[in-house]
């Protein structure tokens, strides 16, 4: 009989992933063992020699038949790392993406106050998620208002967890299509969105991870992947303070479709397109005329 250690069923396991063709399987063994034994991935290593427990090997077996399925390891984790916080995850919300942070950071621009004192803003997200984008401000710059919606319950009621954990509840949250709820009078300085994008043609050959198990909602921007663009930035300018600003992140090919969007109304003044670390065009900024 094999005497399971932790450095056995390690190996054991990236070689079962590579048969399964999961991608990074030695990882994916590491963060799925890690966190079936409750410590940390340092841990696996300063403890390399200790054998497991039958409890442990079958549960540990459960998180390998999840993963062989196409299960994402955040869904079976249940937490994502994103912009130096983890945050809770589960079917029902779209699991981060490290492109992402590209808006982020953006946003951390406009809201820096630097050297001068700056006043209070109030930035609302469209689409919230799990909260990710809009809670990753909050954290840095607590100064401000802040206000998110999503059309989905699950995907609120993990966002306000994420909130009360990382931001301190800094956040309003509220169930919304866009801005269907929203009476139509100026009071954002920043409106900022992570919208479906993926044209609907192209979603059948993206990964079984995304497909069997992330929502199509937060993926599915129609035809052309600009359906939501076109319903933001329809109505936008409505909600926008005088000189208010939108970001919206984009798909790596979107950036002439975006911008012919943003043409069709007056009350925009294209700013630029941001970059992601891959050099894809990933965020648009746009401003509202004074």
């Amino acid at each position: 009989m094999i005497d399971w250690t932790i450095i056995k069923i390690l190996s054991w396991t990236e070689s079962y992933f590579k048969d399964h063709c999961i991608d990074s399987p030695r990882l994916t063994a590491e963060v799925l063992l890690a966190h079936c034994l409750g410590i940390k991935r340092l841990d696996l290593y300063l403890q390399f020699d200790r054998p497991l427990q039958k409890n442990e090997l079958s549960g540990f077996r459960i998180l390998i038949k999840r993963r062989v399925r196409n299960e994402p390891v955040a869904y079976i984790t249940g937490e994502k790392g994103f912009f130096e916080s983890d945050f809770k995850v589960g079917t029902g919300v779209l699991i981060p993406r490290p492109d992402t942070e590209t808006i982020v950071e953006q946003a951390l621009k406009i809201l820096d106050p630097g050297k001068k004192k700056s006043c209070t803003k109030t930035v609302l997200e469209l689409g919230t998620g799990s909260g990710v984008i809009i809670i990753s401000l909050a954290k840095e710059f607590g100064n401000h208002l802040y206000f998110a919606s999503d059309i989905s319950p699950v995907a609120l009621e993990i966002a306000k967890k994420n909130a009360e954990k990382i931001a301190l509840g800094r956040i309003c949250f509220f169930s919304c299509s866009w801005f269907s709820s929203l009476k139509e009078t100026p009071r954002f300085d920043l409106i900022i969105s992570n919208p479906p994008y993926i044209p609907t043609g192209d979603i059948r050959g993206l990964e079984p991870e995304i497909t069997k198990f992330e929502p199509m909602i937060a993926l599915d921007g129609g035809r052309d992947g600009l359906d939501s663009f076109k319903d933001i930035l329809k109505k936008a300018h409505n909600y926008l303070n005088p000189g208010g600003k939108i970001l919206l992140e984009m798909g790596f090919d979107q950036k002439e479709g975006v911008k012919n969007i943003s043409g069709q109304y007056p009350q925009y003044e294209f700013i630029e397109f941001i970059r992601d670390l891959a050099g894809h065009s990933r965020v648009v900024l746009i401003k509202k005329i004074n």
